[in-house]
């Protein structure tokens, strides 16, 4: 039952008024002034206001612009009765937020079919609200899911690495979270593997494929591989990634899915590095004294950005900022990097995912 607020000083015909809208299946509430009127709202939530024009103290004029003001009352459909009758009169009301002028005397029927298409407009208004509620809602959960994957992506990167050889990291996931990951770990005593990998789109489907991907590198579960040859390494991945039977563990099957990745492996008595690369961004090796060589791997996400000038960055912005924090100290200089790159884009949020993994050899 549809609840409608009276506003109406004269007594007789607001006793009309509800007299009539009973009869027509409505609950209805009545208010002698217009401060009453807005004192009610809270109490009866109506569907539908009848307002008169003249009122004592707040008039109807004041009552449209304090609901419509109001996003808690601005659903609610007003209908102003007045003895005016000049254009001027429906457009004064119309422009300080009525929806809708009726003159007196009421014709019973019209004011039912007033009625009646009023509510009709608030029941889509009120289906309107739902549905953004609900869209909000839905928002929130993905949001909320989407920071649960970034957390357990986190939770799976390597720990900074003081031994032999000095590894730091950051990882920044985007606001949609992408598909980066990276590694690094001992194949024995003398063999260091590192790796960097970037799956294509966002979300939790390509969050999952670089997952999937880096418990096999982990695990090394690979058939028939020697995880000591980078080229060897690359092409099993991609067969089996390709492969229509292995797609399963993917948990994907987009058919625009695909993923780049560089992976190397350092020969730590021989200072030898080694490596294969499949559509990946190039790593960047900078020279120093002994032992200050450094090898920084990134994903595209850490210089495809906007500037807060406008323009793009690019690789070789990245490489010049890259140069200028060499001389600093491993333990601190991912961060810098980071933070400097921060500084230059223009959103809060990447547009994905960044990515820097360092190597001091």
């Amino acid at each position: 039952m549809f609840r409608i607020l009276v506003i109406e000083d004269d007594r007789i015909i607001r006793k009309l008024l509800k007299k009539l809208l009973q009869n027509q299946g409505y609950e209805v509430f009545e208010a002698t002034s217009g401060e009453e009127g807005l004192n009610l709202l809270a109490s009866v939530c109506p569907a539908l206001i009848l307002c008169d024009w003249e009122l004592p103290g707040i008039d109807a004029m004041t009552v449209c612009r304090t609901l419509k003001a109001d996003s808690n009352w601005s659903d609610i459909y007003v209908i102003v009765l007045s003895a005016y009758r000049s254009a001027e009169h429906h457009i004064e009301a119309l422009d300080n937020g009525a929806n809708d002028f009726l003159s007196k005397p009421i014709q019973i029927d019209e004011l039912g079919a007033r009625l009646r298409a009023g509510l009709r407009v608030y029941q889509t208004f009120q289906e309107q609200r739902r549905l953004t509620q609900e869209l909000k809602n839905q928002q929130a959960r993905l949001e909320s899911e989407i920071a649960e994957a970034a957390e357990y992506v986190r939770s799976l990167l390597p720990a900074p690495m003081d031994d032999k050889v000095i590894a730091r990291s950051q990882f920044l996931p985007s606001r949609q979270l992408g598909g980066d990951c990276f590694d690094y770990l001992w194949l024995d005593s003398d063999f260091l593997a590192m790796y960097l990998l970037d799956v294509s789109g966002h979300g939790l489907g390509a969050a999952l494929v670089s997952v999937s991907i880096q418990n096999i590198l982990r695990a090394q579960i690979l058939p028939d591989i020697n995880f000591y040859q980078p080229g060897l390494v690359l092409t099993a991945l991609n067969e089996a990634f390709a492969s229509e039977h292995e797609k399963s563990w993917l948990s994907d099957s987009s058919p625009d899915r695909y993923f780049t990745i560089w992976y190397g492996v350092y020969n730590y008595s021989k200072q030898l590095l080694m490596y294969a690369s499949a559509g990946h961004p190039p790593g960047l090796l900078l020279s120093g004294h002994s032992p200050n060589h450094q090898v920084h791997r990134l994903s595209d996400g850490i210089y495809e950005l906007k500037q807060s000038n406008g323009e793009r960055w690019n690789l070789n912005g990245f490489i010049d900022l890259v140069s200028q924090c060499h001389h600093s100290d491993l333990i601190d200089n991912a961060e810098a990097i980071i933070q400097k790159v921060q500084d230059l884009k223009c959103r809060q949020d990447f547009e994905d995912d960044c990515s820097l993994l360092q190597i001091k050899l």
